[in-house]
């Protein structure tokens, strides 16, 4: 995605055709690239998704919803990842042949993240859906589940955030991160696995001979690998052979210009040339513009602008969020200048320098803080947790880590070492997590994490210790993927 610098000696790179130079094999060795196999991008030679833990039951639930017409409502995300799932399953299920669909973007500084009591609850009856289908989150959402089900709602979960203990009650989860799903690939964004739920369902209903009963064409779900590829890029995850393939796939039809409206005019008003369009301009230009909306805005201005293939409201939603992300960079701005001076005030033995920092400001935007605490997370290369005000004497926080510090199972730590009831929520991933707690826990908290950082990591992670050189030609080497 980055230009990347190859870090460390590699191994198994002696696998790789000996007719190819031994410095070339050993960077594509360190991309994981085991095999000639592993650069032919193919959409047949990706897993299938009945590999999926609860795949099958999903699939069911999804194809009776579309042939008896079921109210089907898209719970989304307030992010590119969640933004492009939602337009991709809103696209996929209308091709299909569904026709009740609508979709809800919680507002994070009112209903928190996810499927929540309190979103479940602005639902207004007269729309009340019969199914409600959550992309990029749900796996943590037991309480929304369970408000949806007193309403009368079905709930099938996609997601891939790493669960809890506890599963949310669902009428079916699909999440390649659940506890004994055995689907070979860990790695995929929100979009791919709500990509994949789409693959399961056109599956299911060709069995029904769904298609040729309603006498329309199946669909061709590779339209939609433009979404799929801006969503995986954006959300970060590892590009193993799967994400490769659907970035790389994805890739190509952008550069071909079959992209959606919304994707050339977000390029088009971020000064990018499409047909040379690479995986740094979505994940810095195009992906930002995006988030930007649901950082300060409200998400679905970013989800119109892919739902649209209307080309003038594509590029008046394209402009507005470009707008909208100026704003956010003057934001961030200050919030970085404040968070460095706060980090000059503060005085430590250089012995006993911690692990991790936790930051707070009371004037601090929340839609902000997780890319502040990436800002500051870079400069110090140290875990960072950056927090805003709440409501209700909360303080939301936004974690982001660093190589070999799993800043969810620190939470998960500090949540079962701390008093009952410190943590209200939290969840994410290994570089990635956000969570809540009162205020005036704070500063137990940070004593908390601290404590858990030392005890589980020590500080030999604190230094970056990158080998710039090839092994073999000893140059600096970078590689564009």
């Amino acid at each position: 995605m980055t230009e990347t610098i190859i870090q460390r000696e590699t191994t198994g790179w002696q696998k790789l055709p000996a007719t190819w130079p031994n410095c070339l094999r050993r960077i594509l060795a360190a991309r994981g690239i085991q095999s000639e196999d592993d650069l032919t991008y193919k959409l047949a030679e990706l897993p299938k998704p009945e590999l999926m833990l609860g795949m099958g039951k999903a699939c069911q639930l999804l194809a009776q919803a579309i042939t008896e017409q079921w109210r089907i409502m898209i719970v989304a995300d307030f992010d590119t990842d969640g933004a492009t799932s939602c337009a991709v399953a809103i696209r996929g299920l209308r091709a299909m042949g569904a026709r009740n669909i609508d979709y809800i973007v919680p507002n994070r500084f009112v209903h928190g993240y996810g499927l929540t009591p309190e979103l479940v609850a602005e639902i207004p009856s007269k729309q009340q859906p019969d199914l409600l289908l959550t992309v990029d989150n749900g796996i943590a959402s037991i309480d929304g589940v369970n408000a949806a089900h007193q309403r009368g709602m079905k709930v099938l979960v996609t997601d891939h955030h790493l669960p809890g203990d506890e599963l949310p009650k669902a009428n079916a989860i699909i999440n390649p991160n659940q506890h004994n799903c055995k689907f070979p690939s860990k790695n995929m964004a929100g979009v791919g696995v709500c990509f994949y739920l789409l693959l399961g369902v056109r599956q299911q209903l060709r069995q029904q001979s769904w298609f040729k009963q309603q006498q329309i064409d199946e669909p061709k779900l590779h339209t939609l690998l433009d979404l799929v590829a801006l969503g995986t890029v954006a959300d970060v995850v590892p590009l193993d052979k799967l994400n490769r393939t659907l970035v790389s796939l994805g890739l190509a039809r952008i550069r071909a210009g079959r992209a959606c409206a919304g994707i050339n005019a977000l390029i088009q008003v971020s000064g990018r040339d499409l047909k040379q369009l690479a995986s740094q301009d979505m994940g810095f230009s195009i992906a930002p513009r995006l988030n930007a909306a649901g950082r300060l805005e409200d998400m679905k201005i970013g989800i119109e602008a892919l739902l649209t293939d209307d080309i003038s409201q594509a590029h008046a939603a394209a402009q507005l969020l470009d707008d909208i992300n100026k704003q956010r960079r003057d934001v961030e701005q200050d919030m970085q200048t404040q968070a460095l001076a706060m980090l000059a005030d503060l005085s430590f033995d250089e012995k006993q320098l911690p692990l991790g920092y936790c930051l707070y400001n009371k004037q601090w935007h929340q839609g902000v803080i997780g890319l502040l605490a990436s800002r500051i997370k870079e400069k110090q290369h140290r875990p960072v947790i950056a927090f805003a005000p709440s409501n209700n004497g909360e303080i939301k926080g936004s974690a982001r880590s660093i190589p070999g510090i799993h800043i969810r199972d620190v939470l998960a730590r500090v949540a079962s070492q701390a008093p009952a009831g410190l943590l209200t929520k939290f969840g994410g991933h290994a570089m990635a997590a956000g969570l809540t707690l009162a205020e005036k826990d704070l500063a137990q908290f940070e004593d908390c994490h601290h404590a858990v950082c030392w005890k589980c990591f020590g500080k030999s992670y604190l230094t970056p210790k990158p080998i710039k050189k090839c092994p073999l030609c000893r140059k600096d080497v970078k590689i564009k993927l």
